[in-house]
């Protein structure tokens, strides 16, 4: 019964010890536990990057009967490396349509910044029932700089309205149609909205934008990204005036601008528990010299 007793209390201890250790951004070990000790302090952890190179081409319309006056790159994959790239094949893609002029014949896109990575899309319904409801995109690895967000009244609706992200509340008024990001589980980003107060509010109700949440955001694989310098074209073309897709009689030659970098992974727990006091102790000012070494980190 002793050795009972003592493992229980051994046992009993141990958990004690690190519960304590999980309430403290010094000592914490679980990433979730340090990202939200950092939120309660203003700090969001930076997420994945997406490696970016710069490319461009033409298409040639001169076989399109009849010839479109313009044409639209969709949002989604633009390019492809070779699988002789690391032995994989990685797709580029972007968050928005291009549309570009056809002149002579030819529509050319030129210096496009493409992502590495795939194009999603998640939709939320706000619920007037329920206060507490989350939008969570399910997806990790997500680089939270690409992302977009529209609201709108219905799911019929042909117009949207643009939020984009805010990371403080500078100059935030009620009107304001901006969202706001946090890191939660997993390593994946809740998208949270106004109150009315500092920032829109959504609802159906008059005034307001509606209850149909599309946001739209680039999963990455980070470093494995860079270096990319042969692309290969795999978009979508259409004719913006009928919305409908354009048959090409030959592939366009993809010519890089730029190979890609700037690809990183998910800023670890070290970074977090170093860099976040030190951007709290600033709060955004930049008026000592201290400040300014902060601002830059």
């Amino acid at each position: 019964i002793l050795d009972v007793l003592a493992y229980n209390t051994y046992i009993s201890s141990y958990n004690a010890n690190m519960v304590a250790n999980e309430v403290f951004i010094d000592s914490a070990t679980l990433r979730e536990n340090v990202v939200s000790l950092a939120r309660n302090i203003g700090y969001l952890p930076r997420s994945r990057t997406a490696a970016r190179a710069t490319v461009s081409f033409y298409v040639d319309t001169s076989n399109i009967i009849p010839v479109p006056s313009s044409i639209t790159l969709r949002a989604g994959p633009v390019a492809a490396t070779s699988s002789a790239f690391g032995n994989s094949s990685l797709v580029f893609s972007i968050s928005e349509d291009i549309t570009v002029p056809v002149k002579d014949n030819r529509a050319n896109f030129n210096n496009i910044n493409i992502y590495e990575g795939t194009l999603l899309t998640s939709e939320f319904t706000k619920s007037a029932s329920d206060p507490n409801q989350r939008f969570v995109l399910p997806n990790s690895g997500i680089d939270t700089s690409l992302i977009k967000v529209s609201v709108k009244s219905n799911s019929f609706a042909t117009t949207e309205t643009k939020y984009s992200s805010q990371n403080d509340l500078f100059d935030i008024t009620g009107e304001s149609k901006v969202f706001f990001l946090q890191e939660v589980k997993d390593e994946k980003y809740e998208i949270r909205f106004g109150d009315g107060l500092l920032g829109k509010k959504l609802g159906s109700a008059v005034g307001k934008d509606g209850t149909i949440i599309t946001v739209d955001y680039i999963t990455s694989d980070g470093v494995d990204g860079n270096g990319a310098s042969a692309f290969s074209f795999s978009g979508s073309l259409i004719n913006p005036n009928t919305n409908t897709s354009i048959d090409i009689s030959s592939t366009p030659t993809v010519t890089t601008i730029t190979s890609s970098q700037g690809g990183s992974e998910i800023e670890p727990i070290d970074s977090i528990k170093y860099y976040s006091p030190k951007i709290y102790s600033s709060q955004n000012r930049a008026v000592t010299s201290r400040d300014y070494q902060v601002r830059t980190l």
